[in-house]
């Protein structure tokens, strides 16, 4: 039976682990090992373990460095076959993990998996973070199987099925150990969000696969670093999908693109900006200005990518959402 290692990221989050630590431990897979990654707490996250959870493997990183590198740093130190990305405001099922990796199990080109992630403060909806699986359109912007900007689908069934998607959830990641080192992880610069979709992209132009199970399911809080309001998840969210065009899509054709997306954000700036949220404004406007100043490093940094894909599911998901109105995933063609 292999070993899967579910790595639960910590920043300050006391609180939920008291609430939803509880049902990771009360996992039913046999070969389960289970740690918390503290990315340097100022609470009392550490002593509060240390005296309710004392057999839980505690991973000490000296600083608060991000989704990113903290899990880089941390999975240094964790033995498995497979890694669980988990965040720390997500609750389980008990028997969330088998099916899973009975999938996986049976073909050695699934690299990725997410099982189906909905709203824990409304269990009938998919929850913003990866809902049934997520996707980009060629300028690189995300959706998901049941999540298409703001609006989240009631689970009706619709999506009780296993198939293939483009990037899997950060929020709850299986990874196999082995592809994760090739790949070199998650990329550092990005800190924070997007930098699961850039992983599932370059696994993909290696020839590895990322799916979707419908059978397993979480329930995630969101927002608990960041919420969807706040300007910084604004500033990483533009930054990072820029830097992630540039890194995986080698033909000039990105340049192309870049100029669109560009516009584009600029439009999103115009509209936070007549909506008063001049914050957002802001932020996209030192998002471009960061993605600027890192650009000759990407430009010329060499990534393990062995062939281009076609990467994105429609052209525009702006379009079909603004102007065509479609609002549910199997409209969108």
């Amino acid at each position: 039976m292999p070993i899967v290692s579910v790595v639960i990221l910590n920043w300050n989050g006391q609180a939920f682990l008291e609430i939803f630590l509880p049902s990771v431990l009360a996992s039913t897979y046999e070969n389960l090992k289970i740690y918390v990654a503290d990315n340097a707490s100022t609470d009392d996250s550490i002593a509060f373990l240390e005296k309710n959870y004392p057999t839980i493997e505690i991973i000490r990183n000296a600083d608060n460095y991000g989704f990113a590198k903290g899990y880089n740093e941390a999975l240094k130190n964790v033995v498995g076959d497979y890694y669980v990305l988990l965040n720390s405001d997500v609750e389980v099922h008990k028997n969330w993990v088998e099916p899973i990796i009975k999938l996986m199990e049976k073909d050695i080109q699934i690299a990725v998996c997410q099982p189906k992630i909905r709203a824990y403060d409304d269990k009938e909806k998919f929850e913003y973070a990866g809902a049934a699986g997520g996707f980009i359109d060629s300028l690189g912007y995300p959706f998901c199987r049941g999540r298409i900007f703001d609006i989240c689908e009631t689970d009706k069934g619709q999506y009780d099925d296993v198939c293939p998607i483009f990037w899997a959830s950060g929020a709850a990641m299986f990874v196999r150990a082995a592809v994760y080192k090739q790949m070199g992880g998650l990329d550092d610069d990005f800190f924070a969000h997007m930098e699961e979709i850039d992983l599932c992209w370059r696994i993909q132009q290696n020839g590895g696969i990322i799916k979707y199970i419908g059978n397993s399911t979480v329930y995630h809080v969101g927002g608990a670093t960041l919420s969807n309001i706040n300007p910084t998840k604004t500033f990483y969210n533009f930054r990072n999908s820029l830097l992630m065009l540039v890194k995986n899509i080698k033909s000039s054709k990105v340049w192309i693109i870049l100029f669109i997306r560009l516009l584009m954000d600029g439009i999103a700036g115009l509209h936070f900006l007549i909506q008063g949220k001049w914050k957002h404004t802001l932020a996209i406007i030192k998002a471009h200005f960061s993605f600027y100043s890192l650009l000759p490093r990407y430009i010329n940094k060499e990534y393990k990518i062995r062939k281009e894909i076609k990467y994105y599911h429609i052209k525009s998901i702006v379009w079909n959402y603004f102007i065509r109105k479609k609002r549910i995933f199997k409209e969108l063609n």
